[in-house]
């Protein structure tokens, strides 16, 4: 099984290491110490030895960050875990801070004493990040400190050790271009732009680029590894070969010279020296990288990451190796709620349903000759008030069973080699209240808004979000998270930069994957969210329209409850596109199942809806 719900931090050591962490202070020469939830890659999964946040403050979530004072603890969060850093931090050590309006750069200037000198490890934030904490300072005359070492890491005496995931070749099958073609094409741009070298710090993009995947930090089948592009073609990949087996080795020698990691520093010394102008991704590389150059006399030339829009855009193939992947992963949800429906309420706990789930995309993967490699994310699956906590995670301390009367929440993913998934429904069990009905048929308007949007070349994604949140703006209500998130193909579940939300200012462009998931949380009583993956594609021509349109192309086929929506709070045109929906789901799922029952609980589930 790929997911452990065993609790994983220790809260309540949170008072005795804080003060252990501010007793190091004086001979390190600060006055505070910021620990963010990233590695030395800032990924969005870190692998348990850079587990820091989580080990000084018990929160597990994946996006956070501590302000560790001589007298404040505060940790930074977003809309979505706020339930869960009260849950899992002692109160009485750690606030809470509002990392989207108020994060640390924010914090700093307001309310640090003058004169405040912060340390921070140079590893863990990147030049953007450094630029903002560097100003907020200077508002009150205080200073950055870079530390030689990480505090936390000679206190966390049992510290995991660095991962060695297997590294495996990803087959142009289901890449669609040769790793030496996007080489070369990066390469060459390199040169029209006077670049002496790119630094490609993304493990993702390194996965993409070389058409390798890893298996270094949960869920995100990428290795952790650098890479150097030279304007002449050349490629430098710092990869250990403790995770290269003969073949990946011999292939990775055909478009690249392997290197240990240790010698990244050498080696972008000697591309530097001399003034080397070297493309770097502020937003993405280490702020240490980025010293390394400027102290052999190199050129930091800032940037975005040759391959961040190339992976984003995806071709043709990994769009039809995604569109199978999300057909075999509905039947397999469909075998999932079949069995759900069939279950006595109250016998299926939150863990039990999550690990059911798992187990009926293994099947499915074994039946149709594409395995399942491993979960895209830890599943959430939550019931009742559990499902209001918008990025709960379910472990042995949480669990409950899952009660007539009451919504319950599954949000799962799977990685397959030809693709990425992402889905989340939202059941009820048993009779449910109409205010759970109401609730749910706004927040289906709110998705079914998106799916049908036509849009012009230029959109972006907030332009869009708002189309998700009108009809829960009118009914007084919103949701704390963005609508919808870019995937990747066989790669991270959560790629950037399109996003739909109210700060993404990315173009959306042919070929981006999103997902589309709008939701409401009503803190302890329930929470709903519904999710599809889409992409971007061009538009049919609009009759009587004078200019071409884009629009999405759904790729995630699974029932929607039709038990709990209220057919007269849709639209003609919502109710054609719900029945539509269902029609395709029942078209294309129903040759993968085998099963009569199964079948028949489909037929059933995507039937007509009527005023």
């Amino acid at each position: 099984m790929f997911q452990s719900f065993e609790v994983t931090s220790t809260p309540q050591f949170g008072r005795e290491r804080v003060s252990v962490l501010r007793a190091s202070f004086d001979a390190l020469g600060i006055d505070a110490f910021l620990v963010p939830r990233a590695d030395e890659f800032n990924g969005e999964y870190v692998p348990a030895c850079a587990e820091r946040l989580s080990w000084l403050t018990g929160f597990t979530g994946s996006a956070g960050i501590a302000l560790i004072t001589r007298t404040e603890a505060i940790v930074y969060v977003d809309g979505r875990y706020v339930t869960q850093l009260a849950e899992q931090v002692d109160g009485a050590v750690f606030t809470g801070g509002d990392l989207v309006n108020e994060p640390p750069h924010v914090w700093l200037p307001a309310h640090g004493k003058n004169g405040l000198r912060l340390g921070i490890d140079p590893w863990l934030h990147s030049g953007a990040e450094v630029r903002k904490l560097e100003k907020a300072l200077s508002e009150i005359g205080g200073s950055l400190v870079f530390l030689p070492h990480n505090p936390l890491d000679k206190l966390w005496t049992d510290r995991p050790a660095e991962p060695l995931g297997p590294v495996v070749i990803q087959n142009v099958a289901q890449a669609g271009i040769l790793a030496k073609d996007k080489i070369a094409t990066i390469a060459a741009d390199l040169g029209k732009k006077n670049l002496k070298a790119v630094l490609i710090a993304d493990p993702s993009s390194i996965a993409w680029i070389f058409n390798i995947r890893g298996a270094d930090v949960p869920h995100t089948p990428h290795p952790l590894a650098r890479a150097i592009i030279h304007a002449d073609g050349k490629a430098e990949i710092f990869l250990d070969k403790r995770k290269t087996g003969i073949e990946p080795e011999a292939y990775l020698a055909q478009i690249a010279s392997q290197l240990a990691p240790s010698l990244l520093d050498e080696k972008l010394t000697e591309v530097a020296r001399g003034g080397g102008r070297i493309l770097i991704d502020p937003d993405i590389a280490s702020y240490a990288l980025a010293e390394i150059v400027r102290k052999a006399g190199g050129e930091v030339v800032e940037g975005a990451d040759p391959a961040k829009l190339p992976r984003a855009v995806k071709n043709s193939v990994e769009i039809n190796g995604s569109a199978a992947a999300h057909l075999q992963d509905g039947a397999a949800m469909v075998e999932f709620l079949y069995w759900l429906s069939q279950s006595k309420p109250g016998t299926i706990t939150e863990i039990g349903a999550a690990q059911r789930l798992e187990a009926a995309r293994a099947k499915m993967g074994e039946s149709m000759q594409n395995p399942l490699k491993d979960i895209s994310f830890d599943t959430i699956s939550g019931a009742g008030e559990h499902a209001a906590i918008m990025h709960y995670r379910v472990t042995t301390a949480t669990d409950r069973h899952i009660k007539p009367g009451e919504l319950f929440l599954i949000d799962s993913g799977a990685q397959y080699t030809n693709g990425t998934t992402d889905i989340t429904r939202t059941v009820g069990i048993g009779v449910v209240t109409e205010e759970h009905k109401r609730f749910f048929t706004l927040v289906l308007k709110g998705m079914i808004q998106i799916s049908t949007a036509r849009f012009p070349k230029g959109t972006r994604g907030c332009d869009l979000d708002p189309l998700a949140r009108i009809a829960l703006w009118r009914a007084g209500a919103d949701f704390a998270h963005g609508t919808g998130h870019g995937v990747g193909s066989y790669l991270s579940v959560h790629e950037g930069p399109q996003r739909i939300s109210r700060l993404s200012t990315q173009e959306l462009l042919p070929g981006m994957i999103l997902s589309n998931e709008p939701g409401y949380y009503r803190p302890g009583h329930f929470g709903i969210r519904i999710e599809n993956l889409i992409y971007v594609r061009e538009a049919e021509a609009i009759e009587g329209g004078d200019m071409p349109m884009l629009g999405f192309e759904t790729l995630t086929f699974c029932p929607i409850d039709r038990s709990i929506v209220i057919p007269e709070l849709l639209t003609h045109d919502e109710l054609h596109w719900f029945n539509e929906y269902h029609r395709q789901t029942r078209e294309a799922l129903m040759p993968l199942i085998h099963d009569h029952d199964v079948k028949a609980w489909l037929e059933n589930a995507t039937l007509p809806l009527e005023y």
